[in-house]
């Protein structure tokens, strides 16, 4: 059985939806940041960075939510959470998989500190090109690959529904507003906000 290290109100969050959209048995195993347990040698061994979440899957150890995303969606094959190899769909599921991580927390760190970075020299490029990208691809809906959901979905409703809802740093949209409302009508995103709760 997988193990999922987590705490409660981090990225995490993404990982729990993401089992919970598998909908198979799993382990979750809580990491108390306030006492550091994610600094010890033990939890260090599992994950260098000393951050949640992580996956543990027999001997296989993993980090990064995206990542985890990834993994599972492979593993779990048979859930339909991501487009097989050969599928051309796959390209843009990738694509879509690490946008977040890669476009979406950038530019919301480049929005908090209110940093002045030149586009030519970001990774990302600046926040409204970011979120003026995501407009448009969502704009094709009701998901980001269109009629198919998948991982890469848990990973930018997740960070759309952050950005937007949690924080308020990113000004809705209507495609925003769609988007993230039928992300938060998933049974498995409901589950994951009751076990965020507690």
């Amino acid at each position: 059985m997988m193990k999922l290290y987590w705490a409660p109100r981090t990225r995490s969050f993404t990982a729990v939806w993401l089992m919970e959209e598998v909908g198979e048995p799993y382990e979750r195993v809580p990491v108390d940041l306030s006492t550091r347990a994610h600094k010890t040698p033990e939890y260090l061994a599992i994950n260098p960075m000393g951050k949640v979440p992580a996956l543990a899957d027999g001997e296989v150890f993993i980090a990064e939510t995206a990542a985890i995303c990834a993994y599972v969606a492979e593993r779990h094959h048979d859930k339909n959470l991501a487009p097989p190899i050969g599928d051309p769909l796959r390209a843009k599921y990738l694509q879509w998989l690490f946008f977040s991580p890669g476009c979406i927390e950038p530019a919301i760190i480049q929005i908090y500190t209110k940093l002045d970075i030149p586009p030519r020299t970001a990774a990302w490029g600046d926040a409204d090109q970011v979120f003026g990208v995501l407009d448009a691809a969502l704009a094709k809906g009701p998901w980001i690959l269109g009629d198919m959901f998948s991982a890469a979905d848990v990973m930018i409703g997740s960070g759309l529904n952050n950005a937007i809802r949690i924080f308020k740093m990113v000004k809705a949209r209507p495609n925003f507003d769609r988007y993230i409302d039928a992300c938060v009508a998933r049974p498995a995103f409901q589950r994951a906000m009751a076990i965020e709760a507690g």
